[in-house]
């Protein structure tokens, strides 16, 4: 199948490693053009120069916060003063401490906000105008299942991410008819190194080596593995491409079937 991807222009948030990185290397594999951020440089510029190893698509690291307006302004001219236009923008991030809601004063809340949706907001307010310049776009949200499906200390992420899946719903009915689709996507256990020490901390695993914490989680997902970032990656380059332009203001989860819900 033809994803149509080559020489388009995208910017993939987070994408030093885990799904970001997995994400930015599938759009390059397709021949798209991709920009790399993430917050920490050195990190950066290594994975920019394994894609190009393994890829003909330019790539452009630029390192940058996206909790911080002046980066995502940064970001996106970047993107323009190099390729010229802007077609694709993945949002992607890191996540919110754990713990009880109880405990987390203002400011670990404005962290958040500003982390998990000011940054999807704001991204998505810089790119619109590019992609309405080109004839359309694709904006790829990466939430977490626990979106979905809360659990207990996970408050911090649930809520704003719950934020940034009302916000795409309504962004989707806005800019439809601007050929731009939005859609986001809910993974759930992926093999990053956030996955070990997220679940070690939780009281039904503690005291368990991470051999012995892997095989419980295989064991609770339904197709008994735990998901790669390339799982995640081409999701997102299907949704990114000419194939899914049907698709828009939907929330997927991708999961090996862990969702307990029938919506």
């Amino acid at each position: 199948m033809d994803l149509q991807l080559r020489d388009k222009v995208a910017i993939v948030n987070g994408a030093s490693q885990g799904i970001g990185y997995a994400i930015a290397r599938m759009l390059a594999g397709e021949g798209t053009q991709v920009v790399i951020t993430a917050r920490r440089e050195a990190p950066l510029n290594a994975a920019a120069e394994r894609l190009r190893a393994e890829s003909q698509a330019s790539i452009l690291p630029v390192p940058g916060d996206i909790r911080r307006g002046e980066d995502c302004v940064r970001i996106v001219e970047r993107t323009v003063q190099n390729f010229g236009r802007v077609d694709i923008l993945v949002n992607n991030d890191g996540a919110p401490p754990l713990g009880k809601l109880e405990q987390f004063d203002d400011i670990a809340w404005d962290k958040a906000v500003q982390q998990n949706l000011m940054s999807v907001v704001r991204m998505v307010r810089l790119v619109v105008p590019h992609m309405r310049a080109v004839g359309g776009g694709r904006i790829v949200n990466i939430t977490a299942l626990s979106a979905l499906q809360p659990m207990a200390t996970f408050g911090l992420s649930v809520a704003t991410w719950a934020g940034v899946i009302g916000f795409a719903k309504t962004l989707s009915l806005e800019v439809g008819p601007d050929g731009i689709t939005v859609n986001t996507i809910c993974p759930g256990r992926i093999a990053t190194e956030r996955l070990e020490k997220v679940y070690s901390q939780r009281p039904e695993h503690a005291g368990k080596d991470a051999s012995q914490l892997m095989e419980d989680l295989k064991k609770e997902t339904p197709l008994q593995r735990i998901g790669k970032p390339e799982d995640v990656a081409a999701l997102v380059a299907f949704l990114a491409s000419s194939q899914a332009s049907f698709i828009t203001g939907v929330t997927i989860q991708i999961d090996g079937g862990r969702l307990g819900s029938l919506l």
